[in-house]
């Protein structure tokens, strides 16, 4: 399989009916915006024999019919979409606010982020929900957001053992990233809140409240809020 020269681009074979595309070499915002670019074009002007496309934080995984493509063709024909991708205009940007109570059993680990950084429960709080998120991708579950732009201040290592069960709805903290778990399931990061929003609802169109490219913000509110706003 042949190789890209660019230093910043690489194709690289992830199984015998799959190909990564690497926009980059790390977790940057302009290397999200190459992928984003890439994934509509693709999926504005779809390539026959193509069956999925998954995109990461520089990368994109493209599935096709093994039949009907190789590693080679599907690279060879990739070509034009990535010489334009400078020229193609990013999508329109969805804003999307996300309410959230902080803190006691919403958030059993944010003392512990605080303690972690030398803050207060509060200071971890406005540091939080004063930054603008940016949907990286989506995995993990259905729903799930992968959220780049979390202050540095509030970085914070995973749960040396994750938790067995994680309430629908945390906000959590991994390393660099934040997110929100949409279903209960298993999960290493630490819990600082929780939303009464549904982050997933298969009657939906999409079904998925985020979406990749989305803006997101975080609002504190209070328990009787939440209790207000619970199912919505």
């Amino acid at each position: 399989m042949r190789k890209s020269t660019a230093s910043e681009l690489q194709f690289r074979a992830a199984s015998d009916q799959s190909l990564l595309v690497y926009l980059g070499e790390e977790i940057a915002l302009e290397n999200h915006r190459r992928v984003l670019k890439l994934l509509r074009l693709l999926q504005s002007e779809p390539l026959d024999g193509v069956r999925n496309l998954h995109p990461a934080y520089s990368s994109l995984l493209i599935k096709f019919d093994p039949l009907r493509l190789d590693h080679d063709k599907l690279q060879s024909r990739l070509v034009p979409y990535l010489g334009r991708l400078d020229q193609e205009p990013l999508p329109a940007t969805r804003e999307v606010e996300i309410p959230v109570c902080y803190g006691g059993e919403f958030g059993p680990d944010l003392n512990d982020v605080a303690e972690m950084h030398g803050m207060t429960a509060a200071q971890v709080i406005e540091l939080h929900s004063s930054a603008t998120y940016v949907v990286y991708f989506l995995g993990f579950a259905p729903g799930f957001g992968y959220l780049g732009g979390l202050p540095t201040a509030l970085a914070s290592a995973r749960l040396e053992t994750p938790r067995a069960k994680v309430p629908q709805g945390s906000v959590g903290i991994g390393g660099k990233q934040t997110g929100v778990y949409p279903f209960s399931t298993p999960g290493g990061w630490r819990l600082i809140g929780r939303t009464p929003v549904a982050m997933f609802r298969r009657d939906a169109n999409p079904m998925s409240l985020l979406q990749i490219g989305d803006h997101v913000r975080f609002r504190t509110i209070s328990e009787k809020e939440f209790e207000e706003l619970d199912g919505i």
